[in-house]
C-alpha cells in the first residue's frame, strides 16, 4: 500500500510540474511556480540523446526576498517514476570524455528563446559552475548561493537511463537548508 501512494505521489507531481512549465521553444523550459524559478535548456540533450550522460543547461533564480542555497546533491532528475541524481565530476570525468565538445556546442546553439525569457532579469556568476568542461577556467563548486537577483547557471549532467526522442522527464532542485524552498521544471525532448 505504501508503494502505491508513492508511485500515485510521484505522478500527480510530474503531472503538476508539465502544467506549470512553459515550452519557450528551442528546447528551452521555465517554470516559476516554486520558491525556486528553473529555466532548463536542453538543446545539447536534444541532439545527443544517445549519448552515455546528457547535459541540461539550468538557470536558477528566486522571485521572493531570499536566500536559497543549492548544493549539487539537492538537484535531482525523475524519469519514469525513478529519481536520478547527478554523476560526482570525478565519475563524470573517468566515463565521459565529451564536456567540451557538449560546452562548444551549446555556445553555437541558438539562444533566443532565453534571452526573452524571464531567466535575463537575473544576473549569473561567471566562472563556477557544477561540471565545468575541463581546462576552461572555470572552477568547479558543490554547492552556490541564490539571492534576489543573483541567480545560478550551471551545466547539469545525469546518466542517460535510455532516452528515445518525445521521453519527458522533471528536474526537481531544493534548498540545502530548507528543503520546503523547491522548484521544478520539465523537459519533453523534441
Amino acid at each position: 500500500m505504501k508503494i502505491a501512494r508513492c508511485a500515485f505521489f510521484v505522478l500527480f507531481f510530474c503531472a503538476t510540474v508539465f502544467a506549470q512549465t512553459v515550452n519557450l521553444g528551442q528546447n528551452v523550459f521555465y517554470n516559476d511556480e516554486g520558491a525556486l524559478v528553473l529555466t532548463a535548456d536542453a538543446a545539447v540533450a536534444v541532439l545527443k540523446l544517445n549519448s552515455p550522460y546528457i547535459m541540461l543547461m539550468l538557470y536558477m533564480g528566486t522571485k521572493e526576498k531570499q536566500s536559497i542555497t543549492v548544493n549539487q546533491n539537492d538537484v535531482v532528475m525523475i524519469y519514469k517514476d525513478q529519481e536520478f541524481k547527478m554523476p560526482t565530476i570525478k565519475e563524470l570525468e573517468e566515463r565521459y570524455k565529451d564536456q567540451v565538445n557538449d560546452a562548444d556546442l551549446y555556445l553555437r546553439l541558438g539562444k533566443e528563446s532565453l534571452a526573452l525569457s524571464r531567466m535575463r532579469y537575473w544576473k549569473y556568476e561567471a566562472g563556477v559552475d557544477f561540471f565545468p568542461p575541463p581546462g576552461q577556467g572555470t572552477v568547479a563548486v558543490d554547492e552556490r548561493s541564490i539571492v534576489n537577483d543573483l541567480g545560478f547557471r550551471t551545466r547539469a549532467y545525469f546518466k542517460n537511463p535510455g532516452f528515445k526522442k518525445g521521453d519527458q522527464i522533471v528536474i526537481n532542485v531544493k534548498d540545502k537548508n530548507k528543503p520546503g524552498l523547491r522548484g521544478s521544471v520539465a523537459v519533453v525532448f523534441e
